[in-house]
């Protein structure tokens, strides 16, 4: 009986992002000696159904010996999501890629200026497995949340939109997060504009740039979104979120600390976070009296 052949050693990808927000992926393919894909397969999340996911087929071209080169440029459109990256080399077969040496310096320097309408943003990771994936954000507007400050009452948000303007009357918007505790029932507060589950607090703009605070004392237990109306009333509403960096997933590497603050709801612990997209949120949680 033959025995099974070994599994085949991981492709290695090197990956370099450059200030225009498109990347650049190296393979090392030694043995290859015909035509070459590199696939970007959108991943199927609750958003992205089977029947909708996405592949985008770059070629691959000779760039040194034993090296092919596949370029992403920022006018390719990659919809937002995870994209699993494959490499078909002239065997025909897909392989998952694995990160290499991964260059996003100029990531954490870019930016957008805004005049398409939309930023994008791509990010190569390694996954949990190890393979190499790329967090793709497309945003039309955007809102980046540059800077917070955290003081003991409330949270200052300091950050620049892209694709629209602010005018006199802007405001940021606190929405409670539908089916998540106290937050989801209500909890505007005393002084907060907006409906139940909606607080509203005024925003200091000044060209594209933008200022607010958030103060605790006002929120009920549950989790907060945090959005942003460029234009009031009259115009879009905005996630605010930070990309314009290179870390994929911010959450378990940008954290906060939590201020203890009173409230008509009890005592409460507060603080910013940010979800596992990358956008901005506060999470309050009740403390016993």
């Amino acid at each position: 009986m033959t025995p099974p052949a070994p599994p085949a050693a991981p492709l290695r990808a090197d990956c370099i992002g450059d200030s225009a927000g498109g990347l650049t992926f190296d393979v090392a393919a030694r043995r290859n000696t015909g035509a070459a894909l590199l696939i970007l397969r959108r991943r199927v999340t609750d958003a992205v159904d089977a029947a909708a996911a996405d592949t985008v087929s770059l070629p691959l071209a000779p760039a040194a010996e034993g090296r092919l080169r596949a370029a992403l440029p920022s006018s390719v459109s990659l919809p937002e999501g995870r994209w699993d990256a494959y490499a078909r080399l002239s065997d025909g077969r897909p392989r998952r890629l694995v990160p290499g040496v991964t260059d996003l310096r100029s990531l954490a320097e870019r930016t957008p200026s805004g005049l398409l309408g939309h930023v994008a943003v791509r990010i190569p990771y390694a996954t949990r497995q190890g393979n190499l994936t790329v967090r793709s954000w497309l945003r039309a507007p955007h809102a980046e949340a540059v800077e917070l400050r955290l003081a003991s009452g409330g949270l200052t948000v300091r950050g620049r939109v892209y694709g629209t303007q602010l005018v006199p009357g802007a405001d940021a918007e606190l929405r409670a997060r539908p089916g998540d505790g106290e937050g989801s029932r209500g909890g505007a507060g005393e002084g907060g504009r907006g409906g139940a589950g909606v607080r509203r607090v005024e925003v200091a703009a000044e060209r594209t740039e933008f200022a607010f605070t958030v103060p605790y004392d006002g929120l009920a237990p549950g989790l907060w979104d945090l959005w942003l109306r460029p234009a009031g009333d009259a115009g879009p509403l905005v996630r605010l979120a930070r990309l314009l960096d290179d870390v994929a997933d911010k959450n378990p590497v940008l954290t906060f600390p939590r201020a203890r603050v009173r409230t008509p709801h009890g005592p409460v612990e507060a603080g910013p976070y940010y979800t596992r997209d990358n956008d901005l949120s506060l999470a309050v949680a009740p403390l016993e009296a």
